[in-house]
């Protein structure tokens, strides 16, 4: 039976697509680089952002870096609350809690920009901890995952009773280098058709509802 439950932030606990793209438009008029078209940008929801700008743009590491400062010179002021609550996300969050799970979020976001977040859009008061990128790092969400088991003091006997939850490729492979199950979210739509089932989730799901009968199930 699972016991904890690490979630994912953008596109699973909430719709961060506006201030993302509002961001990215932003990054790339003051870079003087065209804007990609939507379903490019789509991609960028997820993976960490040095990785996007190289894999989707072409960049080297040094633009890449620039895109980066400059998406967040909107993000951190603007952009992270253009956003809003995937529907029951916060409610199911407290029911878990209130049933004994240890909620946690695990996000390749850095963590600084994760908290007002969580905080904004009530899910602070269901997580044990809030983890996200370390200041000057994009960390995969291997690193996230295994970070956050640090801090609840986890160690591999205790994989088997962990459920990472994401919308992207990026957290069910994540979550499979550390040795865990991961359920797909098909909340926004993120994820390429077939995205989370090929990657290897456990399941894929479309609704809060879903979700909390596979964790209660399982």
């Amino acid at each position: 039976m699972y016991q904890y439950i690490f979630f994912d932030l953008d596109g699973t606990l909430t719709d961060s697509k506006e201030g993302i793209f509002n961001c990215l438009k932003y990054a790339f008029e003051k870079l003087g680089k065209p804007c990609p078209a939507e379903e490019t940008l789509i991609r960028f929801i997820g993976p960490p952002l040095q990785d996007s700008f190289a894999t989707y743009c072409g960049f080297d590491s040094e633009t890449a870096r620039e895109g980066i400062r400059l998406f967040r010179e909107r993000y951190d002021p603007i952009g992270k609350y253009e956003n809003a609550a995937a529907p029951g996300m916060a409610a199911l969050c407290a029911r878990l809690k209130e049933r004994g799970y240890i909620l946690t979020v695990a996000s390749s976001k850095l963590e600084a920009q994760c908290i007002p977040i969580c905080e904004r859009f009530g899910f602070a008061p269901s997580m044990t901890t809030i983890t996200g990128s370390a200041p000057g790092a994009d960390w995969e969400k291997e690193d996230v995952i295994r970070e956050t088991m640090r801090r609840l003091g986890l160690t591999e006997a205790d994989r088997d009773r962990i459920l990472m939850v994401g919308d992207r490729k990026y957290d069910v492979l994540g979550a499979k280098a550390c040795g865990l199950d991961c359920v797909g979210v098909e909340f926004f739509g993120y994820a390429e058709p077939g995205e989370l089932a090929a990657a290897g989730a456990v399941a894929v799901v479309s609704t809060a509802e879903e979700l909390e009968q596979f964790i209660l199930n399982h």
